[in-house]
């Protein structure tokens, strides 16, 4: 299984989009500052995740969600992001 997850930063109340194998794991990395893209951001709480079948599966959701900014946009508001 894999899953699509939405954190929320604590410090800059913004979100990151990505996919893993384990969310629990993944979310650590995080919050160790071990994800360079994420590391000044810390800490994060997860707020979503949807399970996929196969990595591809969830990579094209994770594609969709990076690139549509109007269904990225309903799906944040949905989560309580305020959103421009």
């Amino acid at each position: 299984m894999y899953y699509l997850y939405i954190l929320k930063s604590l410090k800059d109340k913004g979100y990151y989009i990505g996919i893993t194998d384990n969310t629990i794991d993944r979310l650590k990395k995080h919050n160790q500052g071990k994800v360079r893209s994420t590391k000044s951001r810390t800490p994060f709480t997860l707020k979503y995740t949807e399970k996929y079948n196969t990595k591809t599966e969830a990579r094209k959701r994770e594609i969709q969600l990076k690139r549509n900014c109007q269904i990225r946009k309903k799906l944040l508001l949905k989560l309580g992001f305020s959103v421009k």
